[in-house]
């Protein structure tokens, strides 16, 4: 049994795997012998590529090379056939069909077909390790006949079709789902194939472009490169040697990659940073189940001020976990925790604690200095905040197991049912506790039971009232995606609610 069977299952974005490169020979893109190619790179590397690995947001992108997947969500945020090319529920919303395309091979000749897709989806629910909570309602998978598949659902599952474009969605071949070959060289029907004689574990990785693709508008390459280049300052030297077509920076780079004449995406917000207050039954720290403590600790922080010390002004001040365009927004939520020391202090006392409390926060590495400021913030409301350092490798596993009273962390503002699915929902990754309540409970059962529209949307309202007024989270701000791309090389187009636009959305320059 492979670790990533036993790890636990970790279930949204991960903000801090983000994509940036430095590849050689990333000017090709006007044509030439070698023909056109494309140099991304990562933050992080990929580790493990079966499909069952993958994951959301920087984490999704590099899959979509080797694999496609089901449905594809377009740069509009709309859901566009890919495998399936056609799709639809029954009456109570628990049997979604799903037409498929007979005319697909694997990377390994095999033949993409309904058999293929049972085995896939099987495979994700059992073993999937960071996006399991993507198939949480699939129940079975009928097969009608070979270009029709049947998805039967214990409950329904608001999410199901956005979720079969992301991570449950991509179809690995049958001979090598579940194989341990998979965790190292891809096999899909995918746009592009692994090199693998030019690829390097933890430095590059260099995909070609499949001959025959049956959708040539998705190839616009002939050769895609990924590398793995952590420092932030590395990444903006390699964009200025002309070593990277585009890349994600940060607040510090911006500037200086703007002035540079660099083109950077703009109105470009999918994350929010802040801390999760796991612990709101005070199994650890018994002050955190007190809602007054947890009230405090937000009028405590002084979220304008970090976004212009930590962001440099590259950020929106926010007190909700819900953005814009997930369907949850209430625009006066963004104010509902104005920074007030004297009132955090006030709540304190009233909940027994006059001489202030401790709050204790997971610190990933480069993060001290944004703790810092909050640290002093904190500190003029009575509430010490001590940091807990932990490694990114580790930190999902430490989640489940319950080792966190907190976390700080960027997590991602997607689609409301995405959200409440990843963070709100009972053994969820990000509700390691289980945290419940029967008011949110029956919220939440309504909402799944909604496809979407006004009444979706009103219902989602009120889920975000709801952890707002209790507190179950301290959001700090929405930072902006610094993606940063050479326009004379190559046009990018940003993706809703992903922090790195898609693979598809890159194409190269007129």
């Amino acid at each position: 049994m492979k670790f990533k069977k036993t790890a636990a299952i970790a279930a949204v974005l991960l903000p801090t795997l983000l994509l940036a490169s430095c590849g050689g020979s990333a000017g090709e893109n006007a044509g030439g012998e070698q023909g056109r190619s494309l140099t991304i790179g990562m933050l992080g590397d990929v580790t493990s590529w079966a499909s069952e690995d993958a994951h959301v947001g920087h984490g999704l992108v590099p899959m979509q090379a080797p694999y496609d997947s089901l449905l594809r969500r377009d740069a509009q945020g709309e859901l566009q056939p890919m495998l399936a090319t056609d799709w639809s529920y029954d009456e109570a919303r628990t049997a979604l069909t799903l037409e498929l395309r007979d005319d697909v091979t694997f990377s390994d000749g095999v033949a993409f077909d309904a058999e293929a897709v049972k085995a896939n989806l099987e495979h994700f629910k059992d073993d999937a390790l960071r996006q399991a909570s993507q198939l949480a309602a699939l129940d079975s998978v009928e097969v009608v006949d070979s270009d029709t598949v049947v998805l039967h659902l214990s409950e329904p599952d608001p999410a199901l079709e956005l979720n079969l474009s992301q991570a449950a969605g991509l179809m690995a071949s049958p001979e090598a789902v579940g194989t341990a070959e998979a965790d190292t060289v891809p096999v899909g029907s995918g746009p592009y194939v692994m090199e693998v004689e030019s690829t390097v574990a933890g430095s590059r990785i260099v995909f070609t472009a499949r001959d025959d693709y049956w959708a040539p508008e998705l190839q616009q390459y002939d050769r895609v490169e990924f590398r793995v280049l952590e420092d932030v300052s590395a990444r903006l030297n390699a964009l200025q040697s002309g070593q990277v077509d585009a890349t994600i920076l940060d607040a510090t780079t911006y500037d200086q990659a703007a002035g540079a004449g660099f083109e950077i995406l703009e109105d470009y917000q999918t994350d929010w940073n802040g801390f999760t207050l796991f612990d709101r039954d005070g199994e650890l720290n018994p002050a955190l189940a007190d809602v007054r403590v947890r009230q405090a600790i937000n009028y405590a922080v002084d979220r304008e001020a970090l976004v212009e010390q930590i962001e440099r002004g590259h950020g929106t001040a926010t007190t909700q976990p819900f953005g814009p365009e997930s369907g949850a927004y209430v625009d006066e939520l963004d104010d509902r925790y104005p920074h007030d020391p004297e009132r955090a202090r006030e709540l304190l006392a009233e909940a027994g604690y006059p001489d202030g409390v401790t709050l204790t926060v997971t610190m990933l590495p480069g993060w001290d200095g944004m703790q810092a400021a909050i640290r002093q913030q904190l500190s003029e409301a009575g509430i010490t905040l001590t940091s807990e350092p932990v490694q990114f490798a580790n930190m999902f596993g430490d989640i489940a197991q319950k080792k966190y009273e907190a976390l700080h962390f960027n997590l991602f503002q997607s689609e409301a049912w995405v959200n409440v699915q990843q963070l709100l929902v009972e053994n969820t990754l990000y509700n390691p506790f289980g945290s419940t309540d029967p008011e949110l409970t029956g919220l939440i059962d309504e909402l799944q039971s909604l496809s979407s529209g006004e009444q979706a949307d009103a219902v989602a309202q009120q889920i975000n009232e709801f952890v707002v007024e209790n507190a179950w989270f301290v959001p700090l701000y929405r930072l902006d995606q610094v993606i940063a791309f050479d326009a004379e090389r190559v046009e990018v187009v940003k993706q809703p609610q992903q922090a790195f636009p898609s693979l598809y959305n890159f194409a190269p320059a007129a």
